[in-house]
């Protein structure tokens, strides 16, 4: 009989973040749990090989090297909402697959959607986003209406694909949330 993996290592208990949200977000971008770097420097993927910023900077047309609260104004402006699904977890490292599914309690979403009723999309940074989100969030506020899509997760540790794929992904999601994206020389056109 195969014997089933070992769990992932205890670590310490890790507390997210608020969420980045305005007046008026019509798309929340959800990611798992701050890794290290992000934890360390306060800020929602703040490490150098992290995708997440320079596809941001692409789409909404501003310079990955302005300070983070500019980045984090200019989602505000264009309707982007970012958090986790996790508000706390026992995690060794920073890899989602080091967390320990037995000591993750996910954010209030029930209070986020009802202060924010606008959102119609919720885009999951990556596999294990998605998957927390579903296993931890009640039935009523799963999706409420609102399209759930799993994209490809803008870590470093995910280089099983493509940059130019990813970014693709991320820009058609956008689109399809109604978010207007910057289009460049070469840009494939909307679908």
């Amino acid at each position: 009989m195969p014997s089933s993996p070992a769990p992932p290592a205890a670590g310490p208990t890790l507390h997210g973040f608020p969420p980045i949200a305005g007046k008026a977000p019509r798309v929340l971008v959800l990611g798992s749990m701050p890794g290290a770097a992000s934890l360390a420097a306060r800020a929602y993927y703040a490490h150098p090989r992290n995708l997440f910023w320079p596809f941001m900077a692409d789409f909404f047309g501003f310079s990955t090297s302005l300070p983070y609260p500019l980045r984090v104004r200019r989602l505000v402006e264009s309707g982007v909402a970012v958090w986790d699904v996790l508000a706390q977890c026992e995690r060794a490292g920073s890899l989602d697959s080091a967390i320990r599914d037995e000591t993750a309690a996910a954010n209030d979403f029930e209070a986020f959607f009802d202060a924010h009723p606008g959102i119609g999309s919720v885009l999951f940074n990556g596999a294990k986003a998605e998957a927390s989100y579903r296993r931890l969030v009640p039935g009523r506020r799963l999706d409420d209406g609102r399209l759930l899509q799993r994209l490809p997760s803008t870590s470093p540790a995910n280089a099983s694909q493509a940059v130019d794929a990813k970014r693709e992904a991320w820009r058609r999601a956008l689109q399809e949330a109604g978010v207007a994206v910057v289009r460049r020389a070469g840009d494939p056109a909307p679908t």
